[in-house]
C-alpha cells in the first residue's frame, strides 16, 4: 500500500479480517427469511396503536365538496415547506391534510420523553433567518421543532384552510377536468389542480410480528404515540406514573435511546429488550451560546447546511462549521474516500478508497467498543452492548446516557443474540426460555420504511386511465427528479426516493419545495394547465439512478439487517436505499438548481406539449 495513503489511516493494532469476520458471524444469525414481513401492518385490530392520544375527539364537520387550486397532503415540515415556498410565490389558494391534530408531522407524534433532533438544530430546522429564529439548544427539544414548525403555519396563514385530523382515502385524476378528486374519511370529495403528497416516512408505527402480542393483559403503546396518561410526566422524565411498574421496551433504536435513560429514573423496574446492539456515541448536547448568536452574520445558515452537507458526504470543504459525530463519520460515507485524493495528490482506486474507509470505520467502531467498556460497570453488560457492524450499516445514534444506564441497579438488558423475542404472554414477554412479567411494554420498534407507498400513505393515487400508483411502481419508483410522475400529471412527490440521500432531512425537503414551487411558478407564467414528465425523460432518469443499486450492493450485502438494507432483502426494489440517486447531497441539489437556472423546463410536458421554453398557449389556458 502506499505510504502516503497508509499515513491517513495511521497505525492500528487490530486485524482488519478478524473483524470482517465477527461482522459476518453476527450479520448471519440475525437474517430473517421473512425479512420486512416479520413486522405487522398497522390495521385492523391493531390500528389503536395508530390513535391520536394528543389531540381533543374530532369535533363534528360537513364533508368539504369544493375546489382549491393547491392540495398538500401531510402537515409536516415537507408539506409545510411547500406550501411557504408556494405562498411567497403568490399562490393563495393552498390546503394542507393532516391526520394529525394539528401541524408537526413526525414532530407531532413523536413526543416521547428525551427527544431531540440528532442533527444539529442549526442546521435542521429551514428557514430560520427568514423567520429570525435561533434554536435554543445545539440539538433542540422535540417540543421545541413542534412549536418551530407550528410558528412557520401562522406566519404563512397555512391555518386559513388546513383540514386535520382528516385522512386521504383515495386520489384519482379527472383528465376531462384536469384535476385530482380527493376523498377522506371525513367524507371530503375535494377537486385539486395541483397534489403535493409529502407524507413522511417517520410517522406509522411499525409493530414486531411476535406471536401473542395480542394476549398481553397489561399496558402498551408504541413510542410514537406516548401515553404520559399512564406514564406521567414530559419530555424532562418525571415519569411518576411507572414508579410502581416493571417496563420493558422492545428495541434499540433512535427513540429508545432517547427515552430509556428517563425510563430507568422512575420505573420500579425497566428491560431493555435487544435483538441487535446500538451504535450510541456521545451528544455533547449544549445551550446556544448568546454571543455566537450575536455575532450571526446574514447567509449563516445556508453557508452552515451547505459545509455539514460536504463533511457529511466524505467531500470536506474548509473549516467544520458543525463539528459533531455526524461529520465525524461523514469520510466513512464515500466508498472511494474522494476527500482523501487532495492529501495524496492523485485520484485514488477504488481499492485504496475502500481501504482508507475500512481502517477508518474499524478504528472508530474499535473506539466506539471501549467506549463502553470504560462506561458500563458489568463487564458482561458491556460485551453484549457492543455492535460488531460497520459504522454506516445502522443509522448512526447519539447520547450521552444511554450505556451509562446500563448501571443502574433496577435496569436489566435482556440481550436476544440476534433472535429476538420468542412470545408474547398474558403477563409479559419470552426470550431465551425466561419469561419476563411486566406491566407495561413499550414498541420501539420504528416506522414503515423501505415499504411500498400505498402501505406508507394509506392511500393508493390513482392515474390516467386507471393506473394505480403501486402498479406504476411494482418494479421500484420511476420518476423524474424524484418529484414528478409519469401518468400521474399535477401530483408531486416530495420526500425520500430517487434523490439523493442527506443527514439533515429537512434539507431534502426544503430543495424538492423550492423545486415544486418554481415548475408551477413557471407554468402560472406560461399558462398552463398540466405538467408530467415525458417518457423519454423518466426512462432516461431511472436509468440514471441505477447505478447504486450495483455500487453498493456489496456494502449492504455484508450488513446486519436492518431497515437501512430492507433486512437483508437486498433485491428489494422499494427499500430505503434501492432508489437514491448516486451522485450524493451536494452535487444532485446543485445539478437540480442548474436545471432551474436554465428555465426550459427540460424533460416536462406542459398540456401534453414537451416544453421547448417558450410560453406555451392551450385551450385550457386560454379559458383559465
Amino acid at each position: 500500500m502506499d505510504p502516503a495513503i497508509e499515513s491517513l489511516v495511521g497505525e492500528y493494532d487490530f486485524d482488519p479480517a478478524e473483524l470482517v469476520a465477527i461482522y459476518a458471524q453476527e450479520r448471519d444469525k440475525r437474517l430473517r427469511p421473512d425479512k420486512n414481513e416479520q413486522y405487522l401492518e398497522v390495521t385492523g385490530a391493531y390500528s389503536k396503536f395508530l390513535d391520536d392520544p394528543y389531540a381533543e375527539p374530532a369535533t363534528e364537520r360537513e364533508p368539504l365538496l369544493d375546489s382549491v387550486e393547491v392540495l398538500v397532503i401531510g402537515g409536516g415540515f415537507g408539506g409545510v415547506l411547500g406550501a411557504v415556498y408556494l405562498r411567497e410565490q403568490g399562490f393563495e389558494d393552498i390546503r394542507i391534510v393532516e391526520k394529525a391534530g394539528d401541524f408537526g408531522g413526525c414532530w407531532y407524534w413523536n413526543r416521547y420523553p428525551g427527544i431531540r433532533c440528532d442533527t444539529e438544530a442549526y442546521v435542521y430546522m429551514p428557514l430560520l433567518e427568514k423567520m429570525g429564529y435561533v434554536p435554543t439548544e445545539k440539538y433542540a427539544r422535540g417540543s421545541e421543532i413542534h412549536d418551530y414548525i407550528v410558528r412557520i403555519a401562522r406566519r404563512y396563514g397555512l391555518y386559513d384552510d388546513a383540514c386535520f385530523q382528516t385522512s386521504v382515502t383515495g386520489m384519482r385524476w379527472d383528465d376531462g377536468e384536469g384535476a385530482w378528486q380527493v376523498t377522506t374519511d371525513r367524507g371530503d370529495r375535494m377537486r385539486a389542480r395541483f397534489v403535493l403528497m409529502a407524507n413522511g416516512p417517520l410517522d406509522r408505527a411499525k409493530l414486531p410480528g411476535i406471536p401473542g402480542i395480542d394476549r398481553f393483559g397489561g399496558h402498551m403503546f408504541h413510542t410514537s404515540r406516548w401515553d404520559y396518561g399512564y406514564t406521567g410526566g414530559d419530555f424532562d422524565g418525571n415519569l411518576t406514573g411507572l414508579e410502581d411498574k416493571k417496563v420493558a421496551v422492545l428495541g434499540t433504536g433512535a427513540s429508545a435511546v432517547q427515552c430509556v435513560p428517563l425510563i430507568a429514573e422512575t420505573a420500579q423496574h425497566l428491560y431493555v429488550i435487544q435483538r441487535t446492539p446500538a451504535a450510541v456515541e456521545p451528544r455533547n448536547n449544549r445551550p446556544t451560546d448568546p454571543q455566537w448568536r450575536a455575532a450571526l452574520a446574514p447567509g449563516w445558515q445556508e453557508a452552515r447546511k451547505e459545509n455539514f452537507n460536504r463533511w457529511v458526504t466524505g467531500d470536506p470543504s474548509g473549516e467544520d462549521m458543525v463539528d459533531d459525530g455526524w461529520t465525524a463519520i461523514g469520510r466513512l460515507l464515500d466508498p472511494t474516500a474522494t476527500w482523501a485524493a487532495p492529501l495524496v495528490g492523485r485520484a485514488l482506486t477504488p481499492e485504496e478508497g475502500k481501504y482508507i474507509s475500512d481502517i477508518l470505520d474499524d478504528k472508530q467502531m474499535n473506539a466506539l467498543r471501549q467506549w463502553i467498556d470504560d462506561v458500563v460497570d458489568d463487564p458482561e453488560t458491556a460485551a453484549k452492548l457492543k455492535p460488531w457492524h460497520r459504522r454506516w450499516c445502522k443509522r448512526p445514534l447519539f447520547h450521552d446516557d444511554y450505556y451509562a444506564t446500563f448501571n443502574r441497579p433496577n435496569v436489566t438488558l435482556v440481550d436476544t443474540d440476534g433472535r429476538g423475542v420468542e412470545k408474547i404472554t398474558e403477563t409479559g414477554i419470552v426470550a431465551d426460555g425466561v419469561e419476563y412479567e411486566v406491566d407495561c411494554l413499550i414498541f420501539a420498534s420504528g416506522f414503515e420504511v423501505g415499504t411500498a407507498y400505498r402501505r406508507r400513505a394509506g392511500y393508493d393515487p390513482v392515474g390516467r386511465d386507471g393506473r394505480r400508483l403501486s402498479e406504476h411502481w411494482a418494479n421500484g419508483m420511476r420518476t423524474f427528479k424524484g418529484l414528478h410522475i409519469r401518468d400521474f400529471p399535477n401530483c408531486f412527490y416530495i420526500g425520500f426516493g430517487q434523490n439523493a440521500n442527506a443527514t439533515n432531512f429537512c434539507f431534502i425537503l426544503d430543495e424538492q419545495a423550492q423545486h415544486v414551487a418554481y415548475v408551477l411558478t413557471e407554468m402560472r407564467r406560461r399558462g398552463a394547465r398540466r405538467v408530467e414528465p415525458t417518457p423519454e425523460a423518466v426512462d432516461a432518469y431511472v436509468e440514471e439512478v441505477s447505478p447504486l443499486a450495483i455500487s453498493q450492493l456489496e456494502f449492504w450485502v455484508d450488513c446486519t439487517p436492518g431497515y437501512f438494507n430492507g433486512e437483508g432483502d437486498h433485491d428489494d426494489p422499494n427499500g430505503f436505499f434501492a432508489n437514491l440517486h448516486p451522485a450524493g447531497t451536494v452535487v444532485f441539489y446543485d445539478q437540480l438548481r442548474a436545471w432551474r437556472a436554465e428555465g426550459n423546463l427540460r424533460g416536462l410536458e406542459l398540456d401534453g406539449r414537451e416544453s421547448d421554453g417558450a410560453a406555451v398557449a392551450s385551450n385550457d389556458a386560454a379559458s383559465a
